[in-house]
Parts: C-alpha cells; sequence; structure tokens
C-alpha cells in the first residue's frame, strides 16, 4: 500500500501547485509583463508606448482609447458615439449566456463594443480613426462592432475627411453567427462609399488581424500598413498546413512575411505611425502647401489609385 500512499501524496502536492498557480485574471491585473528578457513593469511598457525595449520590440496590444492617446496625443481627441443595436438577437448559449460574455466585456474594457471611433487632427490634418480593442471577445466583429465602423465611414463621408482603422481580432463573432458575417459586406459597400467620394482609407494592421477581418474591411485601404510583427492571416497555420501537406515558412502570417508577398505596403514601427501616415495623407491630398506655393497652383482634387498611392 505504500506505492499508492506515496501516488496520492504526489498527486496531491501537484494540485497544490496548480492551485498557487496565477490565473488568467492574475496575469492581467498584475504590474508586470513577460517578454524577451523577462519580467518588465507595464509602467516602463507604458512609457515606451508598450512596445518590449528589448531586442525583439515586441507591439504589445493595446486598448482603443491607448491607440487614441498614442496616435493622437492625450485629450486631442474626441470619441464619437456609435449606434449599437438590440444585444444578443439570436439568443445565443453556450457554456453560458452570450449576453453574459457581452456585459463583462464591457465592464473589462468600458467600452459599448470592441470597436471604437474618434476624431481629431493628424498632422493638422482632420481625420476620422477606428481602432478595435482585442480585449473586448478578441476583437470579434458582430453587429455593434459594424454598425460602428459603417458609422464612422458615413462621418468621414458628411465631413469629406480621410478614414483610418487599426485592425485587430479574429474575425466575425460566432455569438451573432449570420448577423455577424453580414458585417463583412455591410463594411465592405461602405468602404465603396469612401472611394466614390475620392477619400484616403488607410489600414493600420495590428497583432492579430485575422479571419473575416481579412477577408473584408481590414485588406481593402488605399494604403496597407502594418506594425512590426503582427500577425496577418486568413485560416490559422495548421489549418493550412494541413491542408497543402507542406511544412510553412517560420514566419508564415507575420508582418514581415506579408510584406514580402505584397500584401502590405510598409511596415511602421509605432512611435512612426502618426508621423508617417499624417505624411502620406498630405502626399494624397495634395495639401503639401510648400511644393503648391512654390508652383503657385491651387490645390488640385485628390484622386486615390492603390499600390501607385504610396
Amino acid at each position: 500500500m505504500n506505492w499508492l500512499k506515496k501516488t496520492l501524496r504526489f498527486g496531491e502536492k501537484i494540485k497544490q501547485l496548480l492551485k498557487k498557480r496565477p490565473s488568467k485574471t492574475d496575469i492581467e491585473n498584475s504590474d508586470w509583463a513577460s517578454c524577451c528578457k523577462g519580467p518588465i513593469k507595464k509602467t516602463d511598457l507604458e512609457d515606451n508606448l508598450w512596445v518590449c525595449p528589448g531586442p525583439c520590440g515586441k507591439h504589445f496590444r493595446i486598448s482603443s482609447n491607448q491607440r487614441f492617446d498614442l496616435f493622437f496625443g492625450k485629450n486631442n481627441y474626441e470619441i464619437l458615439k456609435t449606434p449599437i443595436p438590440a444585444d444578443d438577437p439570436l439568443e445565443f448559449k453556450d457554456s453560458s449566456p452570450y449576453i453574459k460574455k457581452l456585459n463583462a466585456a464591457r465592464k473589462k474594457t468600458n467600452q459599448d463594443c470592441a470597436v471604437m471611433i474618434a476624431k481629431g487632427k493628424v498632422e493638422n490634418i482632420d481625420v476620422i480613426v477606428g481602432a478595435i480593442n482585442f480585449a473586448f471577445m478578441g476583437g470579434s466583429i458582430a453587429t455593434s462592432e459594424g454598425e460602428a465602423i459603417i458609422f464612422g465611414i458615413q462621418k468621414a463621408v458628411e465631413e469629406k475627411k480621410p478614414f483610418i482603422i487599426f485592425t485587430c481580432g479574429g474575425g466575425q463573432r460566432m455569438h451573432e453567427s449570420p448577423l455577424a458575417l453580414a458585417q463583412m459586406t455591410r463594411t465592405t459597400m461602405a468602404i465603396n462609399e469612401l472611394k466614390e467620394n475620392k477619400l484616403p482609407y488607410i489600414v493600420c494592421l495590428t497583432d492579430p488581424t485575422a479571419g473575416g477581418i481579412t477577408a473584408s474591411f481590414a485588406m481593402l485601404g488605399d494604403i496597407q500598413i502594418s506594425e512590426p510583427g503582427a500577425l496577418i492571416a486568413f485560416a490559422g497555420r495548421r489549418v493550412i498546413e494541413g491542408t497543402v501537406k507542406e511544412e510553412l515558412p517560420e514566419n508564415f502570417q507575420k508582418a514581415e512575411h506579408v510584406l514580402d508577398c505584397g500584401f502590405v505596403d510598409n511596415i511602421i514601427p509605432r512611435k512612426d505611425l502618426s508621423k508617417k501616415i499624417g505624411k502620406v495623407l498630405s502626399i494624397l491630398l495634395k495639401k503639401n502647401s510648400e511644393v503648391n506655393s512654390e508652383n503657385n497652383e491651387q490645390t488640385p482634387e485628390f484622386n486615390i489609385g492603390t499600390r501607385e498611392a504610396s
């Protein structure tokens, strides 16, 4: 019986060790994050724009408000209230009701949905900007998110301003099934309005951008930008490997690989995004005042191309 007692004692020790391991909530609420050089204080990360100061240069995921703070500068933008359709239209339930998960995500992020829209100036150019928060149910797109993106685009058309979006998320939200899938078509049609009105549409892909997001509004930009190291994909790596029966490159679906394949125009570090996007917009909008004054010309109507614009 000694071996049985020892086995039971060993099992109890394992249970105690597992209980001592920090939960996901504990990790999220911790003052520390982990990266290439080990633990790093979140305050130090924040001072470095939520980018690892070590050799890996990892760009950590940030909230919509943090994105706007970095892009516009704190208190230099206005958050726009977006329409919120009826919650849980399908009364979806799995391990717990969808409405319960939705309310938990709202409490956690202090957002009505995963997408927030703001307006402000970048390099003295008026813009409308959308940002997706991965912390809100993985940045998934449902009817509320679709409405928010469409609202932002309509606002850009009404005010004749460029529209910029910072994408992330795993795709369409399964809890709203076909209603979520419909947002792929609806956002695409809204982007067509931007292009018909000759307004610039700039996409900045952040980690991770995948699924139905990649298959719709995230890949329709006049200019496609990415943060370094971002995962950009439609199907998962293992799904593709299982389909093609081949081993894929190590950096497959990373921003750098996607750039080599021609699906991204440029990779820009977070600290340079405002300046570089502002410069691109000044070219697209023909607002280079120095060139115009030297040539003594009026500012011509701008016309957006695709890759030629870069």
